[in-house]
C-alpha cells in the first residue's frame, strides 16, 4: 500500500461545554475535550479497572455552531475527523504542541439529540 491514511473515529462524553471563538472573517472554531474509557476486569485482584484518555476536539464553521448550541458537558458524541498536531510558542519561548481531532463528521449520541451531521 503507497498510500497514508490519517482517520480517526472516537465515542465518548463530553468533559466540558463547547467553547466557540468566532473570526473576523464569519468563521468559527469550536473546541471541547472528548473522554473515552475502557474497562476491564483485574484478573489478580479481580476488580474492575477503567482508563481515561482525554482527547481534544475542533471543530469549524457550521458545525461549530451546531455543536456550541446543542451539546453540552456529558453529552454523548460520536466524531469521525483527522488527527493534526499545533506547535505554538509559550511566554517563556518554549515550544508547545498539542493533538487534535479535527472534525469531519459527527453523530450526536444522548437521547435529546439523535442527529447525523456530515460536513
Amino acid at each position: 500500500m503507497s498510500g497514508t491514511l490519517n482517520k480517526v473515529m472516537l465515542i465518548g462524553h463530553l468533559g466540558d461545554d463547547v467553547k466557540i471563538k468566532h473570526f473576523d472573517n464569519g468563521g468559527c472554531i469550536a473546541r471541547f475535550p472528548l473522554a473515552t474509557n475502557e474497562s476491564y476486569t483485574n484478573k489478580t485482584t479481580n476488580e474492575k479497572v477503567t482508563n481515561t484518555d482525554w482527547h481534544n476536539i475542533v471543530v469549524r464553521n457550521k458545525a461549530a455552531e451546531i455543536c456550541e448550541k446543542y451539546l453540552s458537558k456529558g453529552d454523548k458524541l460520536y466524531v469521525e475527523g483527522k488527527l493534526r498536531t499545533r506547535k505554538w510558542q509559550a511566554e517563556d519561548g518554549s515550544d508547545k504542541y498539542t493533538t487534535e481531532v479535527n472534525v469531519d463528521e459527527f453523530t450526536f449520541l444522548s437521547s435529546k439529540n439523535e442527529s447525523k451531521v456530515s460536513l
